[in-house]
This record gives structure tokens, C-alpha cells and sequence, in this order.
């Protein structure tokens, strides 16, 4: 009885070990489908679905995509990453909608050395103790408020008011802000802040324009990214008003409707890819993204959200291609590795935002040809020069 049971236990062993490997590449892709920063995640789920149509296999070979909702809570948004991990065995994370929420998820991703492509602006991209496994496609912050102050100087702007959230997206708009102001000359003399579910800012509003600034800049983003925009209108002010790259969206446009008027935004080139020159390498990428989203979507995109995650499908896909050479088996710590160096010797991937280079130094991957500038003009983006 016993050696009938010890050759056994010796047959599953061997078939456990001659099992083979998992076949396809699997990917965990988390997002914010419900909650406040859904105006957010929904476009960024139809982007990477956009990605999925534009590139669906690597080699012959499927990739498979487990999406989970983060309900916009940073917590879940680790809750689902380990789950991904732990009990899926993902190869790769994509995500998530929200600075806060992904800045949780990139925390857990390195915590279990898993590779990740975030989607949504954390600065900086943390690394940890044992080198990088992180790296974003949202062009950093302080390059996209670089072109604001820039305009700001040219406009003989001298002192400006900040209104934005009150949360790591709304510092990261403030301390970029500061950054660029001070060398341009121009002095931030306002700091107001508000809560995303806040359903007034009067107060705030009222204190900053009290300031007398030449100008107003907007940390907000998406639907609630509206409120001040809307309350300015409603108070008559007429000064500069500077957005950014967070209310590059349809939803945005139709809430803040004609308050939005003349509002200047630093984006990324996809928001304007048909008035892009024909020699900008990014234009063919960003309207193959547009007709990628319309297959996968049945409608036109809307956003500048969608192709973040549109990028970092591409910036993946091109890893894994590569991180295929080393034989490694998908679902295994050693191809999770080998994703890992072939994400950070990225090279000049186009992309429909920008054009990505990353090594362990350079975790955001892009230059100024990632940044445009656009002001809302007839309820549209117009390329400004």
C-alpha cells in the first residue's frame, strides 16, 4: 500500500513537472469603471481595448487581459493588483485611473516584483529598494506646466492663482506650477483648494480672485474639473484662465459648455492629431489609434484619457515581443523579469501621445514632442502655435 502510494505521488510529481507552460501571455488591468474618477477610467478601459484591436497578438502568440474596477479607491486599487498577482499569476499590470489610486497600485506592483505600465500621472514614479519595475505613458507634469508657464511669460503674465483638488493630483499641478513659475519670473499668489465631491467652491473662488491675479491656473481634472470653470463664468471673470491636461475630454466640454470658452490646456499631440504637420511621427500613430478605438468601440474617441492606456498597451506589447528572445515561459517569475529589462530599454516607441524612451532613470519616457498646446475655441481644441 505504501509504495503504491509513493508511485503516486511520484507520477504527479512528474506530470506536474512535464506539465507545460501557460500558453498565453496574461496582463491584469485594473481601472476605475465606477466612482468619481470614472469619467477617468471608463475612456482609459475603451483605450486599452483600442490597443487590444491595434495589436492583438505578440509573435502568434495571445494575450490574454484580466480588467478588474478599482471604484476609484486606492485601496481596491491594491486589493486588485495583489489579487491579479497572487491568484491570477499576471505577467504584467496596467492601471489605473487616478493619481492616488495608482500611485497605491504601482506600490503594490513593486512590493511583488510584477512590471507595470501606469496610466495616470504619479510623481515621481516610485522605483524601490531593488531597482524600478515602474513606468507611466502620461507625459510628467511639470513638462505639460512647463508649456503653460512658458505661454503665461509670453503673455506678460506676472502673478497667478492656483484652484485645484485636494489631493496628490492637485499638489503635483501646485509644486509643477512652482517650479516653473519662479525661473519665468511669474509668482504664484494664491494656493486654493477643494475636495472632488465638493459641489461648491465659492469661498475658494472668492479668495483668489480677491488676490487680483493676472491670470488663473486649474488643477482639476475630468467632472469635477468643471465646478470652477463654471463658477469663474458666473462671476465674470474675464483674466486668462489655464487648464491642463485633465480636461481634454467630451465630458468635460459638455459640462463646463460655454464657461469653457478660451481656456488654454497643454495636452499630448493626439488631441489634435489632424492638424498635426505631416512630418510629426506621432500623427500617424494618434489617428491609427482613433480608427483602433472606433473598431473596438463603435465610436470616436473623446478623450486624451484613452490613449494613455492605448500607449501603455503599445509600450507592453513591444516589451514582451522582445522579452520573448529570452525563452522564458509566460506566468513565470523569470519571464515577469525578463518584461522587466526589456521595458526599460524601451527605444523610441511612437506612440499616439508621444514617443517613448525608458531606461531605470527615466521611468516617464518622454520629450517636449509629447506636449501642445490647445485652447477651447466653439466647444473644440485648436492647436495654438
Amino acid at each position: 500500500m505504501k509504495n503504491k502510494k509513493a508511485t503516486l505521488i511520484g507520477v504527479a510529481l512528474l506530470l506536474g513537472a512535464l506539465a507545460p507552460a501557460r500558453a498565453d501571455i496574461l496582463v491584469g488591468f485594473v481601472t476605475g469603471l465606477s466612482g468619481p474618477v470614472s469619467s477617468i477610467g471608463v475612456p482609459n478601459a475603451k483605450g486599452l481595448a483600442a490597443g487590444q484591436a491595434y495589436v492583438g497578438e505578440i509573435d502568434g502568440e495571445k494575450v490574454r487581459v484580466i480588467q478588474l474596477d478599482d471604484g476609484s479607491d486606492p485601496a481596491a486599487s491594491t486589493r486588485n493588483a495583489r489579487k491579479l498577482v497572487e491568484q491570477e499569476k499576471v505577467d504584467f499590470l496596467i492601471g489605473t485611473s487616478g493619481a492616488p489610486q495608482t500611485l497605491a497600485m504601482a506600490t503594490a506592483a513593486i512590493e511583488m516584483k510584477v512590471p507595470m505600465v501606469a496610466v495616470s500621472p504619479i510623481a515621481p514614479v516610485p522605483a524601490g529598494e531593488g531597482g524600478p519595475w515602474v513606468v507611466q505613458t502620461p507625459q510628467p507634469t511639470p513638462l505639460l506646466v512647463q508649456g503653460i508657464v512658458d505661454h503665461m511669460k509670453n503673455r506678460n503674465v506676472k502673478t497667478v492663482a492656483f484652484i485645484g483638488f485636494s489631493d496628490a493630483f492637485g499638489d503635483l499641478m501646485y509644486n509643477s506650477l512652482l517650479q516653473s513659475a519662479d525661473p519665468a519670473g511669474i509668482k504664484v499668489i494664491a494656493n486654493e483648494r477643494y475636495a472632488r465631491s465638493d459641489n461648491s467652491v465659492t469661498a475658494q473662488l472668492l479668495r483668489a480672485i480677491s488676490a487680483r491675479p493676472d491670470a488663473i491656473m486649474l488643477g482639476g481634472t475630468g467632472t469635477p474639473g468643471a465646478l470652477p470653470v463654471i463658477a469663474l463664468a458666473e462671476r465674470g471673470y474675464k483674466g486668462p484662465l489655464y487648464g491642463n491636461h485633465g480636461m481634454i475630454s467630451a465630458d468635460f466640454l459638455r459640462l463646463a459648455g460655454k464657461s469653457a470658452e478660451g481656456i488654454i490646456c497643454p495636452t499630448g499631440p493626439v488631441t489634435a492629431a489632424e492638424q498635426l504637420p505631416e512630418s510629426n511621427p506621432i500623427r500617424k500613430v494618434a489617428l491609427a489609434f482613433r480608427a483602433a478605438y472606433e473598431k473596438a468601440n463603435g465610436e470616436a474617441p473623446a478623450d486624451a484619457f484613452s490613449p494613455y492606456a492605448f500607449d501603455g498597451w503599445l509600450v507592453f506589447t513591444d516589451a514582451a515581443k522582445r522579452a520573448k528572445a529570452s525563452g522564458a515561459a509566460s506566468g513565470t517569475p523569470a519571464f515577469r523579469n525578463a518584461l522587466r529589462e526589456a521595458l526599460f530599454t524601451t527605444k523610441d516607441v511612437v506612440g499616439a501621445h508621444g514617443i517613448y524612451t525608458y531606461t531605470p532613470a527615466d521611468r516617464h519616457g518622454v520629450d517636449s514632442r509629447a506636449r501642445i498646446l490647445v485652447q477651447i475655441e466653439n466647444g473644440k481644441y485648436k492647436l495654438l502655435p
